[in-house]
């Protein structure tokens, strides 16, 4: 492995970090009960049919998502008994 590359679980790591942070701005407007795993969630199920995209690809889903598009993802699941 070079040494620029990131260990798998380094990667992992880095994508809980972003996950995590993603869950504090959206705390900071009023969604208090959200966490990393709830926005991890949401932004993967898509790939469930895709496949996982490239870093950048998962980077920005992660970074760009919007508290609509979460809330969205929120209201269906429950419709759908898959949470809560």
């Amino acid at each position: 492995m070079a040494e620029d590359e990131m260990s798998e679980k380094q990667l992992n790591e880095a994508i809980e970090s972003l996950c995590v942070s993603k869950a504090e701005e959206f705390r900071l407007i009023g969604y208090e009960q959200v966490t990393g795993r709830d926005i991890w969630e949401c932004v993967s199920q898509k790939y469930e049919k895709e496949g996982f995209p490239p870093l950048y690809q998962l980077v920005n889903d992660i970074l760009s998502l919007k508290a609509t598009q979460f809330m969205n993802y929120m209201t269906i699941s429950a419709f759908r008994g898959s949470r809560f």
